[in-house]
């Protein structure tokens, strides 16, 4: 019989050391009960999606009540512990921020938008997911497809459970009514190369719930 090794655990990081390294840190770490973990460089595609995402909502938010930031922003999230940097964040109410080690994170967003990714798609989905909603600002959050155009909308229901909307394909158009805002997917993908056949969408768009 071998004997197996077992894996240390990363050390418990308080939130206090974790912003004090962040305000020295060159490159952007997330934290997650107790431990850092560093942000890989995104690809090209990832970048450029994000920028068009960026420039599309900030042209329709220009002169409203709502603001948007880019994935430079950090946002806490006090129910997990965690301190997270989405790909985009709006906020529609007066921006409230933790103070702590001299850094200003956002408490309050309105919308969230991550960038699906291979290396981060099952934490956008799931961690991070359980993680957003418990935010009660939060109306809407948003997940982009790098590899296929197809934007999936999550929008919290007065029951505290969430409704999920799909668009597939680059002719759907896409309605945030939390900010007022609409994404055409043709515009979104303007400057990603899909793989062979993936432009093909299996249906416009599918319906579904989502307990909160």
């Amino acid at each position: 019989m071998v004997a197996q090794q077992k894996v240390p655990k990363p050390p418990y990081i308080t939130p206090e050391a974790y912003l004090e390294r962040e305000r020295k840190a060159e490159t952007k770490s997330e934290y997650y009960a107790g431990v850092v973990v560093a942000m890989a460089g995104a690809s090209p595609e990832h970048a450029a999606l994000v920028f068009d995402l960026s420039m599309l909502l900030g042209m329709q938010l220009r002169g409203g009540s709502c603001q948007g930031f880019n994935n430079d922003l950090r946002v806490r999230v006090p129910a997990c512990n965690a301190y997270f940097y989405p790909d985009v964040v709006i906020v529609c109410d007066e921006p409230k921020y933790e103070l702590s080690a001299g850094l200003r994170s956002l408490l309050n967003p309105t919308l969230i938008i991550e960038a699906l990714s291979p290396s981060t798609e099952m934490v956008d989905r799931q961690e991070k997911f359980d993680c957003y909603w418990t935010l009660e600002s939060l109306k809407t959050y948003v997940l982009v497809s790098q590899d296929r155009p197809r934007i999936e909308i999550y929008t919290r229901q007065g029951s505290g459970s969430w409704l999920l909307e799909v668009a597939n394909g680059l002719d759907a158009v896409v309605r945030l009514d939390a900010v007022d805002c609409e994404l055409k997917l043709s515009d979104v993908y303007t400057r990603v190369s899909f793989p062979a056949g993936s432009e093909e969408a299996d249906s416009p768009s599918e319906d579904g719930g989502v307990e909160g």
